[in-house]
């Protein structure tokens, strides 16, 4: 390890799921965060947006995604995709097959 990589701080890695694929190369993930409020001790809820660098168009949406943050690579994008945790066509099972087998009778 060199010196470069130990004066490096520890990048944030966080998990949401993929709300649009629409754009090349890029994914935007929806991350929630919850936690306790120091005064009145309810859990909040927030919700954050984030333009992600897809390089090979892995994820779709609804897919449970891990992102890094990384370099600027453009003006909105500060996050790369590391994985994807699971995808929406397993969540789903066969449920689209099966509408369409009620459909045809």
């Amino acid at each position: 390890m060199n010196n470069i990589e130990s004066k490096r701080a520890a990048r944030k890695i966080r998990r949401g799921k993929v709300t649009s694929d629409r754009m090349e190369k890029t994914i935007t993930v929806e991350v929630i965060l919850k936690f306790r409020h120091p005064l009145y001790k309810k859990v909040v809820r927030t919700t954050n947006r984030f333009n992600v660098h897809d390089e090979d168009n892995r994820a779709r949406t609804g897919d449970l995604v891990e992102i890094m943050e990384t370099r600027p690579i453009s003006k909105r994008k500060r996050w790369r995709l590391v994985s994807v945790l699971k995808s929406s066509a397993e969540q789903e099972g066969t449920g689209g097959r099966e509408e369409s087998a009620i459909s045809d009778q």
